[in-house]
């Protein structure tokens, strides 16, 4: 019997989010560790159906919380990341699922060295550097103490030491990547001297794979978020690389016309009255909304897909439904296919472009989408 489609849905493409991991794997080092991102819910893509296809594909799985954690231990073993904050209360939970824990600080450190002393477990844990970031992580002042703290303790084990890089996919300049490259390293010169040695390091996700690692090998460890979704993390390295390797991307967003009329001329249409209609008009009503992740900023201002023609957004975005012109479509009807994100005919509509409407990037884009849309694999 042949599975009913939903009213609306993600549509994820495994060929196209396995051809993207093999790209980046091509311009890596031979060796070369990978670590595919799937917090935020893959970026909005759905976490456990990505993870069950990029299963054989990645080294490791890097999720934010220990919530993240347990839901992923329903579909994979595999080693896993939480690099967010996890708090006492979930230390013990995290443990016993095994994973490899960041550390916010020492206190949260010695927290943790005595919860694993009580369940007899070693822990591995990393310390992120806070390399001229100014976000989360430790400051080479700050590492004498926490390293010493950690060779105390015989129940966690320092596997790794990480950074984030923070505008290297934007600016040609390479100033400030330098500059935390230099810091980076002397966090890891330090940890030598601490006896540290061997350890997995890692500072690289997508745009640091293309601008500074390549095929280097500089460390055994890239972290792969929006890249392997089919994203570029800017304009400039899609630029740069549009003729060395091709993304191809993996989410559509997909639903169906609920209503259609014609409206007569200078009718308002939804909230707020910030549309009026300049002459009988054909309308759809579209099932999707703010709700669902459909930002607000599209209201009078964006595009969908139906009979693979682009249809102007009118008037505001509601919770779960927006409205958009049909008026030159002569054969459309009810539950014809709408597509929010992805191609339809000869056209398309990507994050990036959405993105740039309403001033945002492409990963914030995707991510906002509902995780209670039906996530469909084809």
């Amino acid at each position: 019997m042949r599975q009913k489609t939903p009213l609306s849905y993600i549509e994820l493409s495994k060929k196209n989010l396995i051809h993207n991991i093999k790209q980046f794997k091509n311009l890596a080092k031979k060796g070369t560790k990978f670590s595919v991102v799937i917090k935020g819910n893959a970026y909005g893509h759905g976490q456990n159906e990505v993870a069950k296809i990029l299963e054989p594909y990645a080294d490791y799985f890097q999720v934010d919380s220990v919530f993240e954690l347990e839901l992923l231990r329903k579909v994979s073993v595999k080693k896993t990341f939480i690099f967010g904050y996890a708090q006492k209360s979930d230390l013990q939970k995290a443990i016993k699922l095994g994973c490899i824990l960041s550390v916010f600080s020492v206190e949260q450190m010695l927290t943790l060295s005595a919860i694993a002393k009580s369940v007899n477990i070693i822990q591995e844990v990393q310390i992120p550097i806070d390399a001229y970031f100014g976000r989360e992580g430790f400051l080479l002042s700050e590492l004498p103490r926490v390293f010493t703290e950690i060779k105390k303790s015989k129940f966690l084990k320092l596997t790794g030491i990480y950074a984030h890089f923070a505008n290297i996919e934007d600016m040609p300049n390479f100033s400030h990547a330098q500059k935390q490259i230099d810091e980076y390293k002397k966090a890891l010169c330090l940890a030598q001297k601490f006896g540290f040695r061997k350890l997995q390091t890692h500072i690289s996700a997508t745009a640091g794979l293309l601008v500074y690692e390549k095929n280097k090998g500089i460390n055994p460890i890239i972290r792969l978020g929006i890249g392997v979704y089919g994203m570029w993390p800017s304009e400039n390295l899609k630029l740069l690389y549009r003729n060395k390797i091709k993304l191809k991307p993996v989410l559509s967003w997909k639903t169906k016309i609920a209503q259609i009329k014609i409206l007569p001329k200078e009718r308002t249409v939804g909230y707020g009255l910030t549309y009026k209609t300049k002459k009988e008009t054909k309308i759809a009503i579209i099932p999707q909304g703010y709700a669902d992740g459909f930002d607000r900023g599209f209201s009078n201002n964006g595009f969908v897909l139906i009979g693979g023609t682009r249809c102007k957004i009118l008037g505001r975005i509601s919770m779960n439904m927006f409205v958009v012109d049909v008026s030159h479509l002569t054969k459309v009807k009810i539950e014809d296919e709408v597509i929010i994100i992805g191609s339809q005919g000869k056209e398309e509509i990507t994050a990036e472009e959405m993105a740039k409407r309403i001033n945002t990037i492409n990963y914030e884009i995707t991510t906002r989408i509902s995780a209670l849309l039906p996530r469909i694999i084809t």
